[in-house]
């Protein structure tokens, strides 16, 4: 029986393919259960409009995030940290301060979109990679100095 997936399944496919299964399986457990629909040439119209559809919203996401991407990379953050003897930092500086730096300068975005791998400790200018999109990650520049 051939179906359409509603939902990604690991061992059949990915969301929006058209897949054949046995008519048990399909009919009792992919169906009933929300997973996937019949192959009707309507419900493969629909899929095929909804597959464009969503990749145009991709295409708009990604290319919103190459805009943001070029006026990150143009940024330059500076951290003021508190430093003991041999420049050890008081602390560290982590991808929550830069979050809150990146806001400061009109950029709301989520620190877990900050890939800092480990805290930075020590003085000096970083490349702090920042994942836009799927696709898209800017380097944003942050120098960490002395108060």
């Amino acid at each position: 029986m051939k179906i359409i997936l509603k939902k990604d399944i690991e061992s059949l496919g990915a969301a929006g393919e058209i897949v054949t299964v046995k008519n048990g399986y399909a009919r009792n457990y992919l169906i009933p259960g929300g997973f996937a629909a019949l192959a009707t040439p309507g419900n493969m119209r629909a899929v095929e409009i909804e597959n464009k559809a969503a990749a145009l919203r991709q295409q708009r996401g990604q290319r919103e995030a190459r805009d943001l991407a070029d006026k990150l990379e143009k940024l330059s953050l500076t951290v003021s940290v508190q430093v003991g003897e041999e420049e050890k930092l008081f602390g560290s500086v982590t991808s929550q301060n830069i979050a809150d730096l990146l806001a400061e300068n009109g950029f709301e975005i989520d620190k877990k979109k900050i890939l800092l791998e480990d805290p930075i400790k020590a003085l000096g200018v970083y490349d702090v990679p920042v994942k836009l999109h799927q696709d898209v990650t800017a380097l944003v520049k942050v120098w960490v100095v002395r108060e």
